[in-house]
This record gives C-alpha cells, sequence and structure tokens, in this order.
C-alpha cells in the first residue's frame, strides 16, 4: 500500500489493490509525486487509521511495516504518532532525502536504528539503498513471524471493532464521545481528534473497560475528526470515525443606547455567556447613512 502526504495525506492504492509485483511497479511508474508541507504525524496517523486497517487489506494475523519517505522536518509532532504504531507491534523505517532531520528520523524509527534508519544527499542516491533495504525488510518479517503462530483464525468485525460513535453534550469548548464496546473487549482504545482543515493530532489513551470519553479545551467553531481505535495485544481492530463541529462562542444581545448628549451616550446589552471582556467600537457614520 503507498499513501503520500503534504498537510493532507492522501492514499494512492490500498494493501489489497494489486496482486502482483508487475502491478505494483506499474502503479509506482504512474505515481504523481505530491508537493506542500511536512505533517508527518498526521500522515503516520492516516496510514494507522486508514490503510493499516482489515477493510484496507490488512490481515490482523501479518507482520505490519511502515516505511516512511521524507525529505524535510516535520511540521507536527511525527514522534507521538510514531510511538503510538510503534506500541502496536508496528516496525517503522525511516529513510531521509536532502532536508531530512536525522534526529528525527531515529526518533521515528524502530530500533535496531542501523538497521532501520538510513539517510541519502538526494533522490537519485536511493536505488543504492535498494538492495540492503530489500533484504533487511524479508529478513525482519521471517524473524517477527516465527515469534508468533499464524495458524490461528483471527476474528473481525463486531468481534473486534466497537459501533454506534455517539457525540453529544457539544459546546464551543468540549463533546462527549460514547460508543458500544466490541464484543471482545480491547486491552486499550485510542482516541485520536484534530481539526479536519489541519492541525497537530491530539490523542487520549483509555483502558479498554472505558467507552465514553470528554473532549475539552477545543477550539470554538471548528470541525472535528474524531477517531476511536480499539488496540489488542498484537493488533488494532477497524476504528469508529465520526465528525462534528463545535458551537461558536455565544455574543451579546440586545444592544441599546440611552443617555444621549452632544458628545457621549450609554450602551447597555444582555452578557455573552462565558465572556470575560468586551471590546466596544465606535465609529461616525458615513455621509448619507442613518445617524
Amino acid at each position: 500500500g503507498l499513501s503520500q502526504y503534504s498537510s493532507d495525506p492522501r492514499t494512492e492504492w490500498e494493501l489489497s489493490a494489486y496482486s502482483t509485483r508487475e502491478q505494483v511497479l506499474e502503479a509506482v511508474r504512474n505515481l504523481r509525486y505530491k508537493g506542500g508541507n511536512t505533517f508527518t504525524g498526521l500522515a503516520l496517523t492516516h496510514v494507522l487509521e486508514q490503510n493499516l486497517k482489515p477493510d484496507a487489506g490488512a490481515r490482523l494475523e501479518a507482520e505490519k511495516l511502515v516505511i516512511l519517505l521524507t525529505d524535510g522536518k516535520s511540521q507536527d509532532d511525527a514522534n507521538l504518532a510514531a510511538q503510538t504504531l510503534k506500541n502496536l507491534g508496528i516496525e517503522i523505517f525511516a529513510i531521509g532525502v536532502k532536508n531530512a532531520d536525522e534526529a528525527e528520523l531515529r526518533q521515528v524509527a524502530s530500533e535496531p536504528l542501523e538497521l532501520t534508519v538510513y539517510n541519502v544527499l538526494d533522490f537519485p542516491l536511493l536505488s543504492s539503498l535498494v538492495g540492503k533495504l530489500t533484504r533487511v525488510l524479508c529478513t525482519r518479517i521471517k524473524e517477527r513471524s516465527h515469534k508468533e503462530s499464524t495458524d490461528t483464525p483471527v476474528n473481525t468485525g463486531p468481534q473486534l471493532s466497537p459501533t454506534d460513535l455517539k457525540i453529544s453534550a457539544v459546546t464551543s469548548k468540549s463533546m462527549h464521545l460514547a460508543w458500544s464496546p466490541p464484543l471482545r473487549p480491547p486491552k486499550k482504545y485510542r482516541v485520536v481528534y484534530y481539526p479536519s482543515k489541519g492541525g497537530t493530532p491530539k490523542e487520549v489513551v483509555l483502558e479498554g473497560a472505558v467507552s465514553s470519553l470528554q473532549l475539552s479545551n477545543l477550539t470554538s467553531h471548528t470541525e472535528y475528526l474524531v477517531s476511536v481505535i480499539p488496540v489488542y495485544d498484537s493488533a488494532a481492530g477497524d476504528g469508529l470515525r465520526g465528525v462534528t463541529s463545535t458551537l461558536p462562542l455565544s455574543s451579546p444581545r440586545s444592544l441599546r443606547v440611552s443617555e444621549l448628549s452632544h458628545n457621549s451616550l450609554r450602551l447597555s446589552w444582555k452578557a455573552a455567556q462565558g465572556a470575560t471582556h468586551y471590546l466596544v467600537l465606535c465609529s461616525a457614520a458615513p455621509d448619507g447613512a442613518e445617524d
């Protein structure tokens, strides 16, 4: 599977899209480069929530590898998102080109760093990594798959995935989430939320017995994307997703003018809930307008 990212990650093809080497190589040849910003944390979260799920072709019993290719320093918290993937047993290889930040690559990548971190001065030099990286990847998959038995069938759907996400009690700064747990209780839940127009994802980790959460300190009048992802010992189940906008801040009402004189007037209004200060602007009406 492959995703490109700038400020908004974009899935180019899912894990289940192609079944032969030739099809994958043809898709790579037809790939159009996506320029823009470098929100690596958002991209890693996208891969976990969108690409590494059963209906995108991810098999729960299979080893999960992510190869990050970047030519710049992340503009959001890549380390937090990477740690979430690594905590789920997903192995990250980090490859930097040109202006990539090697310290960040080493933070993001899985151990041992001598096998998972690579850095080259320009894009054509990536070809020099292919042989070694291929051998390392194949060896790691064999090592990891030998540690676990893959003969046991894995249940998906309602067994592993929560349902019926309800978002309620929405205010200008908060909202309440609740959901129905899956038939097999997870070890933990990851709740990820961020503004739909871009922003650093925030995350709350809950114990598996909990099925509700109050989100607070949100920005008013903003659309938020929310994901609830169940986490098991060896995999993440299919997540729940929702979109809700916080309310705008309340406004003062019923503006009245009284006690007029040649150089003064008194204003009064009904208070805006939660306001700590008011800014009052006054200007002369333009010629011809009502006084």
